[in-house]
Order: C-alpha cells, then structure tokens, then sequence
C-alpha cells in the first residue's frame, strides 16, 4: 500500500512538471527582460530621489513632513507610471512566442492549459512580488527619512491593496497576449481599457471604490484609519476580475491555433 501511494504521488508530480519547468523559464525570462529591469530601476530612482528630495525640504524649511501623505503621492505615481509597464511587460508573454508555441505545446508533453497558467502565475508572481519589494523598502526609508505617522497595518493594508490593482492589469495583460496574435495591438486594447476604462468607472456613484478612489484614500490608509471592508472589497473584487478574466483567455487559448 505504501508502495502504491509513493508511485501515485510521483505520476501527479510528473504531471505538473511541464507547469512547473515553463513556470521556472518564464520567471527567469521576465527577470532578463530590459523592460522588466527598467521599470524596477525606473521605480528605485524616482522613489528614493523623490524621498531624498523631500528630506532636503525638511532640513532646509523645518517643514515636517508627513509620512502618509509623501508615501501615498509616491505610490499613487507608482501606480499611474507602472501601469503601462506592466501592460508591455504581460502582453508579451504569449504572443510574442508564436513561432515557436506549436512546438512547445504539442512537442513537449505541456497541455495549453498547464501552458497558459504558467504563463499567467509566472507574471502575475513577477508583477506583484516585486511591487511588494520595492513597496516595501519605499516604507522603510520612509520610517527612517520622514516624520513617522504609518501604521504597520495600514501600511500593509495600502501594499496589498496596490497589488491587487496590480495583478488584475497582469492578468489582463496574459489574456490579451492569448488571445491576440500581435504584441502591439494587444497593448493598445489594454492601455485603451486601463486608462478609458478607469475614466468611465468615475462616473459610478461615490459609493462604489474605483481604482482612482482607492488612491484617493490612500493617505487615511497608511494611517490606520480606513474602513474595514475596504480591503475585502477592493482585493475581492480584483481576484474575482482576474480570474475571470484569465479564465476568457484560458478558453480563448485552448481553441486557438497555435
């Protein structure tokens, strides 16, 4: 019996290997790709310049200045300037293996499914692992340049709220690359649907916490003076959206040619 069960756990590794090995490739791709390493060096400067730049205003003036409202104008520029990174970032991760995917789908032992979810947890892990890093250190010189008025959970509450935000571009970003045969065309759509899109959501009665809302908030957030349903709402209705949304471009993939 002990036997059988060691044989059936190594079949179900195997199973998931491919998963696994484009998973590993694809992370490792994103990470040498120049697009990727300007963006983390582009946020790395204007974060740590934009601090020192704020430093040297107290120490000149005697001004203090507030930590929450310096971190949450940093991060919403963060935000408004990665966003369309993260769409040349995603909408690439597909499309633009297309001469050689036949090959790695239907040569390799990989079903289109394992194929698309590597793809879609690899950037999606890329995306917000490092927004959660860089966010992170951002804080931490924050607590140590600036008058201190952050809450840990606050902090916490604002990290995890951004990259929800974030993961729900990068799942918009894969789903487009599967769906689209052109890398261009794909970005447009997004770009379009990002920045037209998050226009049209104003519109929506007061009540409702669209992404430019959220940023808004950002401030009492930091503090530690926030509504309690506001994480679950805006973390629920991001994972919802990107499922969703990866879901149209996993049977949108799976019956494409490739």
């Amino acid at each position: 019996m002990e036997a059988t069960t060691k044989i059936l756990s190594a079949v179900k590794y195997r199973r998931w290997l491919p998963y696994v090995a484009v998973l590993q490739t694809d992370l490792r791709q994103t990470r040498q790709s120049w697009v990727y390493r300007l963006w983390v060096l582009a946020i790395f400067l204007a974060a740590f310049g934009y601090l020192l730049y704020r430093l040297g205003v107290h120490r000149e003036t005697g001004l203090i200045q507030s930590a929450s409202l310096v971190m949450s104008d940093l991060i919403r520029w963060v935000v408004m300037g990665s966003a369309a990174v993260i769409a040349a970032l995603t909408v690439g991760s597909i499309s633009s293996e297309r001469g050689t995917l036949a090959d790695s789908v239907l040569s390799r032992g990989i079903s289109r499914y394992q194929y698309f979810l590597a793809k879609w947890h690899a950037r999606l892990a890329g995306v917000v692992g490092t927004f959660l890093g860089m966010g992170a250190l951002m804080l931490i010189a924050s607590h140590f340049m600036l008058h201190e008025n952050l809450s840990f959970r606050g902090s916490l509450v604002c990290l995890t709220m951004v990259a929800g935000l974030f993961g729900m571009v990068a799942s918009a970003g894969v789903t487009l690359s599967a769906t689209c045969s052109n890398s261009r065309v794909a970005m447009t759509v997004l770009w379009l649907v990002l920045y037209g899109g998050g226009a049209l959501l104003e519109l929506l009665p007061r009540s409702y916490a669209t992404p430019d809302r959220v940023l808004q908030q950002l401030p009492e957030v930091l503090q530690g003076n926030y509504d309690p349903g506001l994480l679950g709402n805006v973390v629920g209705v991001c994972a919802i959206a990107s499922c969703l949304v990866a879901l149209v471009g996993l049977v949108s993939f799976s019956r494409r040619d490739v």
